[in-house]
């Protein structure tokens, strides 16, 4: 069923990408190759800006996303990343079904979900 999605993309979905919404909004910083804003990327993926602004921060954490005066903006921090961003962006157009099974099923996305219900010590 995923066999569209070469193993090396499979490993940077599985280790960068944890949610449909952050696969959307590199893609969309990458295609429109211009700064956007939050309030521009939430409006154009239809998601509330608070959960807009925490994706781009993760994608950015994670080397993708570089942000300069409140403007998020395309910037791999590797070329191996801006090639694996470049065949997800082919691979996604294509296959998306199995690109977005891979991302549902992350181990990420689920550890997140998981840390939501964690009781912790207040100081």
């Amino acid at each position: 069923m995923d066999k569209p999605v070469s193993s090396s993309l499979r490993a940077f979905l599985l280790h960068n990408i944890e949610s449909v919404v952050q696969l959307e909004a590199l893609l969309l910083l990458r295609r429109e190759g211009a700064p956007l804003s939050v309030a521009a990327v939430a409006r154009l993926l239809y998601v509330p800006e608070p959960a807009a602004a925490q994706e781009l921060a993760i994608l950015g954490a994670r080397g993708l996303l570089g942000m300069v005066d409140d403007f998020w903006r395309y910037a791999p921090a590797t070329p191996e990343k801006a090639a694996l961003v470049d065949e997800l962006a082919e691979t996604y157009a294509k296959a998306l079904i199995p690109v977005t099974n891979i991302v549902h099923a992350n181990p990420l996305r689920l550890r997140r979900f998981a840390d939501a219900f964690r009781f912790r010590k207040e100081k």
